[in-house]
């Protein structure tokens, strides 16, 4: 049961405010959504954001029994439940593993007929999400945007490895003049660069070379990797990159490596101040309806490919 509505920071003195979903996907071939779900649409609608990303597991998808049917059914309901309901807002969305997997075997993708029915749905809606779309080539995989005083580029982080073309397109954008001009960059990307959720340490679920990715976004000044697919919120830091990991309003929340303590389901509002661009993040549990107080979460996350510390500790 809903309890009482948490207050939105106040935000008379913010340039930007954004709001950050993810992994909002049930059981296989399911078109409805978790109560956890409609809760954080309703509290995004209060807030007011100037902006929504999401980090992707919109549907749920990656079964190769789904019929064509069955898949674009389940678009149909991400439409009516969630993009019904934000169609006042920009919104940013990144292929997650269930919405548009590029795995491959034998050289063969695995998931075409998903990754064709989503670049159709998300290709007929490009002119309509809010946002001003800079490279579109390989839009809804791999695309970059800017949205008032911030850059994003978007890459396909759908499996644990990054194509290659794609690669050269992030690189490409990231150096562009639009790129560096921004006052702030953001990547979103599905998996992360380090693990931070029990059950999905290990290669595959996050990206290879994570060292390398992360000094090819230093290199270029990018202040956060927005992230998801571990169900478990962590907003962190590694080296000279902030990582915020969404927490999933969908099923099955994780217990963050290291600790007994499962993530709550989250949605985070960022708001970014004019004057320094810092980022105040504001999280709150959907289940219970409050903030989460970042001395709640795990002061550091050490995980098979790296380690993770909290975004407030040095």
């Amino acid at each position: 049961m809903v309890q009482s509505q948490p207050p939105a920071p106040p935000v008379a003195d913010t340039k930007l405010r954004i709001a950050v979903i993810s992994d909002l996907n049930g059981a296989y071939g399911s078109t409805t959504y978790a109560p956890e779900v409609t809760r954080a649409i309703a509290r995004i609608r209060q807030w007011q954001p100037d902006l929504v990303l999401c980090a992707g597991d919109m549907v749920a998808g990656q079964k190769r029994s789904l019929s064509r049917e069955q898949i674009a059914a389940m678009w149909s309901g991400f439409d009516r439940e969630v993009m019904l309901n934000l169609a006042e807002f920009p919104f940013a969305p990144t292929m997650g593993n269930h919405d548009a997997s590029g795995a491959r075997q034998q050289g063969e993708p695995i998931f075409q007929r998903e990754r064709e029915i989503a670049a159709a749905y998300w290709q007929n809606r490009q002119d309509r999400l809010g946002i001003e779309l800079l490279d579109r080539r390989r839009f809804p995989f791999t695309y970059s945007f800017r949205h008032q005083n911030i850059f994003c580029l978007v890459w396909d982080a759908s499996t644990g490895r990054i194509p290659e073309p794609d690669l050269a397109i992030a690189r490409e954008n990231l150096a562009s003049q639009a790129a560096q001009q921004a006052n702030l960059r953001f990547v979103m990307g599905h998996l992360p660069l380090y693990a931070v959720g029990v059950g999905r340490d290990r290669p595959g679920d996050v990206l290879q070379e994570a060292d390398r990715l992360r000094s090819l976004l230093e290199r270029y000044r990018v202040r956060t990797y927005i992230c998801g697919h571990h169900h478990a919120y962590f907003p962190g830091r590694t080296g000279n990159l902030e990582t915020l990991h969404a927490g999933n309003l969908g099923s099955a929340s994780r217990v963050w490596i290291g600790t007994d303590r499962r993530s709550p389901k989250t949605v985070t509002l960022l708001d970014i101040q004019p004057s320094n661009c810092s980022i105040t993040y504001t999280t709150y549990d959907m289940e219970s309806d409050r903030a989460i107080a970042l001395p709640q979460l795990p002061r550091q996350i050490v995980a098979h490919n790296g380690e993770t510390y909290r975004r407030d500790l040095p």
